[in-house]
């Protein structure tokens, strides 16, 4: 299987904090977040939620996504989030083939 790149955007609750990343490694990347195995941002602010998220098969066109994602103001997020997960569950299953 060829690697995939996600860029994500993670969240406290609904319409909390938000986190936007990206990963070659999403499962790994993801838990990493909802356990808190990093000090920083996600773990200072509780940012555990998987809510929305991307497949890119390249890593470059993932960090140029993300970038442009991070210069989204906060209500194009939401926007974004909610068109595909309007009750803002964790997708966090379906990253990992749980569903």
């Amino acid at each position: 299987m060829d690697k995939v790149f996600i860029v994500y955007i993670m969240a406290s609750r609904k319409n909390g904090t938000l986190y936007v990343g990206v990963s070659g490694d999403p499962e790994v990347r993801i838990w990493q977040h909802k356990n808190n195995w990093f000090e920083g941002f996600t773990k200072r602010y509780g940012v555990k939620r998987l809510v929305w998220y991307e497949v890119h098969e390249d890593a470059e066109a993932a960090i140029r996504r993300e970038k442009r994602l991070k210069e989204w103001h906060r209500a194009w997020k939401i926007r974004l989030i909610e068109a595909r997960n309007p009750d803002w569950r964790d997708l966090y299953p379906e990253v990992t083939g749980e569903r």
